[in-house]
């Protein structure tokens, strides 16, 4: 796949979150912690009741910034919305173990600007992978959004690979349209295009996603890289708990 960021079956995963202190880290665990103090100041302004969701879901392939990480996924998740800030878990199957991710954000309009940072750790419970902390920032406008990610990857003790990404998203009625690249110690692009509706209290869609040939994982007959492109089908529900 990538570089480490793809290294997917590699020695035992621990599931602890550690921030190593190496290059960047110190800034990422100040941005982690601005925006978390920020959050919480933002929430207790606003004194608004909380809102929980809980959601669950299957995809026939999960595919996560244009990289494969499991055929057939089931995942489940809870958040929790106060004010500003929001808080929240997400359970996926990859195989070998579960991901478990952890997350947080504060956002919020200004203007026509729809603005937003957070913090996320993606964790792993069996061998698929190591950890990876990121800080993410957001803007929307009308049906166009941006994300830029800043993380860094624990590479099973062989020294962080620090990594960032870029993705754009178009909108309009259901259809929705992303290109994603990374950078830093990391490298590759993607492009997704699909629909998403809802029937039978039901969420549907479908997409296709084509990777270049570092993200694909795949090979032509001669053992060259070359890109992929899959078709992806996927069913969730979202239920109201508070």
């Amino acid at each position: 796949m990538v570089n480490e960021l793809f290294n997917k079956r590699s020695s035992a995963v621990r599931m602890v979150m550690r921030i190593r202190k190496n290059r960047a880290s110190g800034f990422l665990r100040l941005t982690l912690a601005a925006i978390v103090a920020g959050g919480f100041m933002l929430g207790s302004a606003e004194a608004q009741e909380a809102e929980v969701t809980a959601n669950a879901g299957w995809v026939s392939q999960y595919f996560y910034r244009g990289i494969l990480q499991k055929t057939s996924s089931a995942s489940a998740g809870l958040d929790v919305a106060f004010g500003a800030l929001s808080l929240g878990t997400w359970l996926a199957d990859v195989g070998d173990g579960s991901e478990v991710d952890l997350y947080g954000s504060v956002g919020g309009d200004v203007g026509g600007l729809s603005l937003s940072a957070g913090g996320i750790a993606y964790l792993y419970t069996g061998q698929f992978d190591d950890t990876y902390v990121e800080a993410n920032f957001g803007v929307g406008y009308g049906p166009l959004s941006l994300e830029y990610s800043i993380g860094q990857y624990e590479n099973f003790g062989a020294g962080i690979a620090d990594y960032w990404f870029v993705g754009v998203t178009a909108e309009h009625e259901g259809f929705y349209g992303t290109y994603g690249t990374f950078g830093s110690d990391f490298d590759g692009a993607y492009g997704e295009a699909g629909y998403g509706f809802s029937a039978a209290e039901l969420d549907f869609t479908i997409s296709g996603i084509l990777n270049d040939s570092v993200l694909s994982g795949l090979v032509d007959g001669n053992d060259a890289p070359t890109p992929g492109l899959t078709l992806v089908f996927g069913v969730g529900k979202t239920f109201s708990i508070k």
